[in-house]
């Protein structure tokens, strides 16, 4: 088998996972993108629950779910069809990562229970605690002295116990494996359903090639489907069928290391059956090379998981959202590589000054795909322009102007977004392919910054001849010193203003006189400039916040007194800079209640 060469004919373009009618055969016996939802839901309240993880909880969980959820479930299965109940989530993480040893599930079932024991399908949270609450009455009504959760101190010693040593090494294995898929856009239904058309690829070639392998690696989003698969054993037994224990041997399983031979093979296959790159956006290889000790691949941003927009007080500020771009480049080796010949990438809106450059000279040109780019957008960019460019002007050593592109294609957002694997294969003249994919945009954090505005009066109108001619050129009284605040597209959200001066400017006599300090009022406005004339207008009139100066306590060097009630305290060292900061709140309940911290 010639893994390095595409079987398909030159000048066929990647095409797309669903066209493939092989696929269609590849059976799922569950709705797994629904499933994987819920797991990702699952892996997220493990992380958060730390106590989960301390030896003597998990200990006891293995216990409870050996003894007492087990044989519960199984005389309450009749037939293939579990009941409609769950247990409590320590059991339910114990029960997962056994299930994720299919064989080994297989055989314990068997031996205890003379059956294969399955997991019921509830996919929403209205069901999932109707679930949970049935196991209760049952778990009551059947051990009446075992509490239905899990009450171990996490630091009481850990009591050496009868617990099956491969199910705990298994809990062990798994503790982190929340971290793989806590990307915000994993949890978005055409992610999942992107990733289930390319699991079922990975079924595929796994049944295809299974005698000419030795193992397949598989990347983040189909390691989430086949987990979720795995997770409901009897109708991953029932998908799999002969090949269950063939799975276990010829796929590298979480937290395994893997030969980079193995690596190079998954994606060579991938190329040479489906013409197109193994890794896209959301689906990199996350594994530990044998003999290099690295993560291969690992995450490269982060930003805040909620599912909420935290802002609910300000409606002048606009949500970001950030998707993931990933280009990948594959060249003609037929074609002549020229030395000036290069591609450029920028954004299809905004940021016209953003252009990334990559010589052809560069890429390797023995046909295989290359990663060109892996970068984060924001989605009010629209979308990439890539450009194939010769600049010839480098052999002269003269400039002659901008040179327009020799060939150039698109790749707006929406048409990715709503292409089925979340990916689209293009040509760049003869020489080049290109595929390019993105995960499904997400809320990002709230982008800010500041920048010098006019200085402006008592009223909020700044310092003008344009205003003084629409108030009959009354003098304006106070000068405040002024900054607004844009978000992420430009758009203004606050002004903010700080006391420095009152009175009024009257040429050839009055003049404004500077404040006291404890007069210097800072004042926090929302919305955005009403411009009268130009570049010239008023402030917002709507005030949510202001700051007054007030003498410190204690040995403090400086108090400002809050509108919220809060209150902070600086200290200053020798040099001048702030040596410690101290914040609290007059008003009970408050998250700022006595806080202190030392400045770095």
């Amino acid at each position: 088998m010639s893994l390095g060469v595409s079987e398909f004919a030159d000048g066929v373009a990647a095409r797309s996972l669903s066209e493939i009618s092989e696929l269609d055969a590849v059976r799922i016996g569950t709705d797994i993108v629904s499933a994987a939802r819920r797991l990702i839901v699952l892996l997220r309240s493990i992380g958060d629950c730390q106590w989960l993880h301390h030896p003597p909880v998990i200990s006891e969980a293995i216990r409870r779910y050996e003894e007492l959820w087990m044989p519960l479930i199984s005389d309450l299965t009749v037939g293939s069809k579990p009941p409609i109940i769950l247990p409590p989530l320590d059991v339910e993480w114990v029960w997962f990562c056994h299930s994720l040893n299919p064989v080994s599930y297989r055989d314990y079932c068997q031996k205890r229970f003379s059956k294969l024991i399955g997991k019921p399908a509830i996919f929403d949270e209205e069901n999932e605690d109707y679930a949970v609450s049935q196991c209760e009455k049952f778990w009551i009504r059947r051990y009446p002295d075992e509490s239905f959760e899990n009450r171990v101190d996490p630091d009481s010693p850990e009591i050496v116990s009868s617990a099956n040593e491969d199910i705990k090494t298994q809990v062990e294995k798994l503790r982190f494996v929340w971290e793989k898929f806590s990307a915000p856009y994993m949890s978005e239904t055409v992610y999942l359903i992107a990733a289930r058309l390319r699991y079922k690829g990975f079924l595929l070639i796994l049944h295809k090639f299974k005698d000419e392998i030795s193992r397949l690696v598989p990347a983040s989003d189909i390691l989430l489907m086949w987990l979720t698969h795995q997770s409901y054993p009897t109708i991953y037994t029932e998908d799999v069928g002969e090949m269950l224990e063939e799975t276990m041997i010829k796929v590298v399983r979480d937290g395994e290391a893997v030969e980079k031979s193995e690596v190079e093979t998954t994606k060579k296959l991938w190329n040479r059956y489906f013409n197109q790159p193994y890794e896209k956006a959301g689906g990199e290889l996350s594994v530990v090379i044998t003999k290099e000790s690295r993560l291969c691949n690992s995450t490269m941003f982060y930003w805040p998981v909620s599912d909420i927009d935290i802002n609910t007080a300000y409606k002048s500020i606009r949500p970001r959202f950030v998707l993931e771009l990933c280009i990948f480049i594959r060249l003609n080796p037929k074609a002549e590589q020229k030395e000036s010949s290069f591609l450029r990438l920028r954004v299809a809106r905004c940021h016209r000054k953003l252009q990334l450059d990559k010589k052809l000279t560069d890429l390797s040109a023995d046909g295989t795909w290359q990663k060109g780019w892996h970068i984060y957008c924001e989605f009010g960019t629209q979308g990439v322009v890539l450009e194939s460019h010769c600049d010839r002007r480098r052999s002269r050593g003269i400039c002659l102007g901008k040179k327009k592109p020799e060939e150039m294609i698109a790749f707006l957002w929406n048409d990715l977004l709503r292409a089925y694997s979340l990916a689209s294969g293009r040509f760049l003249g003869k020489q080049v392919s290109v595929f390019a994919s993105v995960t499904p945009p997400v809320q990002a954090p709230y982008l800010l910054r500041f920048v010098p505005d006019r200085v402006t009066d008592d009223s909020g109108a700044m310092i003008s001849d344009s205003i003084q001619r629409t108030n009959n050129f009354r003098p304006q009284e106070g000068r405040w010193l002024t900054r607004t605040v844009l978000d992420h597209a430009g758009r203004e959200c606050f002004v903010i203003r700080i006391r420095v001066g009152k009175g009024v400017f009257k040429r050839g006599s009055e003049v404004p006189s500077p404040v006291k300090s404890e007069e210097r009022i800072t004042e926090i406005r929302v919305g955005s400039w009403s411009y009268v004339e130009g570049s010239i207008g008023k402030a917002p009139v709507k005030v949510v916040g202001t700051v007054t100066p007030k003498e410190p306590v204690e040995d403090w060097d400086a108090a400002w007194e809050f509108s919220s009630g809060d209150e902070l305290f600086i200290r200053w060292d020798s040099s001048g800079s702030i040596s410690e900061l101290g914040l609290q709140s007059r008003k009970p309940g408050s998250l700022a209640t006595n806080w202190t911290a030392n400045a770095v």
